[in-house]
């Protein structure tokens, strides 16, 4: 399954994409992460569905300096390319 997501609040300026990155490597997750120009962090990840369901419980609480407000999630359409890593795209 793949989603994208949308993490809205302070997660800017606290490493919060590299906090998302390693949380995926944690749970085998393929994707990427990027800062918004709206002060927002948003992504797509890749994987089995409890994986990403606990990867999006992580991204909610699991960053000290974190205060996620929100988070949106989306089912994205799968296109049967599987990607091997998940990385940090340059920000929009």
């Amino acid at each position: 399954m793949r989603i994208s997501f949308r993490a809205v609040g302070r997660v800017q300026g606290i490493g919060y994409r590299w906090f998302v990155k390693e949380t995926a490597a944690v749970h085998c997750l393929s994707g990427w992460v990027r800062n918004v120009s709206d002060g927002s962090v948003e992504g797509e990840a890749q994987g089995p569905v409890p994986e990403l369901d606990d990867f999006l419980k992580t991204l909610k609480t699991g960053h000290i300096c974190a205060g996620v407000e929100k988070m949106e999630t989306q089912e994205l359409m799968d296109s049967g390319a599987v990607e091997k890593d998940f990385y940090i795209k340059a920000s929009i």
